[in-house]
């Protein structure tokens, strides 16, 4: 079976479980907390900077929400399926308030531009330009800040924590996305990423000193797919292009660097707390069995009602007419009207002079450096099966699969 076919499979898990209502609460986690970035954030960026957001308007949030909500999509993001599909309601932006109430189903800690490693170690290089102050390390400071609201002893705190998924990351592509937008080099990049690892490795370890007992750590995107870098690093030479899928090499291989390392890092953690489970989401593979089959994905894929460990056997659909992304999912859905990767540094999704594609549902790519709803409902499809290891459904046993039409994890049918 492929990679391909296991995606596939995977996305239709999520397709069922959308339309159940969050509060039905069938899944086997009674509550999520997220760390990271953009592709994280479900509204805290919004609460900070207001209207300058890029993502406070439209067309952000077009698709599911119909207006913008501080996420950096049309629409829900992978965090948002994987909350949906265990029965839980979206999780909520912290800097949002409320009292303990609001977030005894979890919080989200992620801000958009967020890095891994603290400012200052951006300063000290001469990289000035980032997006955000609230690096990782600020994250874990409001997460112990909310913690003595939602249990009040220790065997409180053990009991709501052995039931709470955390999710570290996706973190770290700030920490490499703001020097190589400022024309560093790869070779200097590159040594940021035994930093950018080790930052993450000590938050998991903060977090594990906390109590948390249930984590899963999101790994790259492939990079060197995204409309923002493929615009800004154009070649002449064909052969830094991977052939089937148009990806810039090195750049992929950049990605790899840091995921490689990023594993070592949960090996060793898991070697020192063998009795915490860290799972590695694998984004990267995920994502790549996308553009590297594109027809074979979208939304006619999605009503197949399988399960991810099911031999499909599936064919590619290779008529754009027919279900899957088109053939140029290299390029932004939305931002600039013009070149080959509809992306321009000063020409922003939903600012003066962009334009948006008819069919966001078509595309992998919705701004230059974020993924569309479409896309994110796969990539989350496929985290939930084989991209993640260990599987979550091995750490999370009683995940109630008749609610997405199956009557037990091995794929038999509720009606069979």
């Amino acid at each position: 079976m492929s990679a391909y076919a296991v995606a596939a499979a995977a996305a239709a898990f999520f397709f069922f479980a959308l339309g159940l209502h969050a509060e039905l609460g069938v899944g086997c986690y009674t509550s999520i907390f997220s760390f990271g970035a953009s592709v994280v954030d479900t509204g805290n960026s919004l609460i900070l900077t207001g209207n300058s957001s890029l993502a406070s308007r439209l067309p952000y949030g077009q698709t599911f929400f119909h207006r913008p909500t501080g996420r950096f999509s049309d629409g829900r993001l992978i965090i948002d399926f994987i909350a949906q599909a265990m029965g839980l309601p979206l999780v909520k932006p912290y800097l949002g308030g409320g009292g303990a109430e609001d977030f005894r189903h979890g919080a989200n800690f992620a801000v958009a531009g967020a890095t891994a490693l603290d400012v200052d170690y951006f300063q000290s290089r001469g990289i000035e330009n980032l997006f955000s102050n609230n690096s990782l390390s600020v994250q874990l400071r409001w997460f112990e800040q909310l913690l003595p609201s939602l249990c009040s002893s220790a065997s409180d705190c053990d009991a709501f924590l052995s039931n709470a998924l955390f999710s570290v990351g996706q973190i770290g592509a700030n920490d490499y996305n703001n020097p190589f937008f400022e024309n560093r080099s790869a070779g200097e990049i590159a040594t940021f990423v035994p930093d950018v690892v080790s930052a993450i490795g000590s938050a998991i370890d903060k977090l594990i000193g906390l109590g948390v007992r249930t984590m899963v750590v999101p790994g790259s995107s492939p990079m060197g797919c995204f409309a923002a870098y493929l615009n800004k690093f154009q070649e002449e030479k064909q052969e830094s292009y991977d052939p089937r899928t148009g990806c810039l090499n090195w750049l992929n291989d950049f990605a790899i660097l840091h995921n490689r390392l990023l594993l070592a890092e949960l090996q060793r953690l898991r070697r020192q707390h063998p009795e915490v489970a860290i799972m590695y989401a694998d984004v990267y593979h995920a994502s790549m069995a996308i553009y590297a089959s594109p027809h074979d994905y979208g939304e006619l894929t999605q009503l197949l009602l399988i399960k991810w460990r099911i031999n499909l056997g599936l064919t590619g659909c290779r008529n754009q007419s027919d279900a899957g992304f088109k053939e140029t999912v290299l390029a932004a859905c939305c931002g600039f009207d013009g070149g080959d990767y509809k992306f321009s540094e000063t020409v922003h999704c939903g600012g003066e002079g962009s334009s948006v594609c008819s069919d966001p549902s078509r595309q992998i790519c919705w701004d230059g450096i974020h993924t569309t709803e479409a896309a994110n409902r796969i990539i989350a499809g496929g985290l939930l099966g084989s991209y993640t290891v260990p599987p979550i459904s091995d750490a999370c046993p009683d995940l109630n699969w008749e609610v997405v039409g199956f009557h037990d994890g091995d794929g038999h049918t509720a009606s069979a």
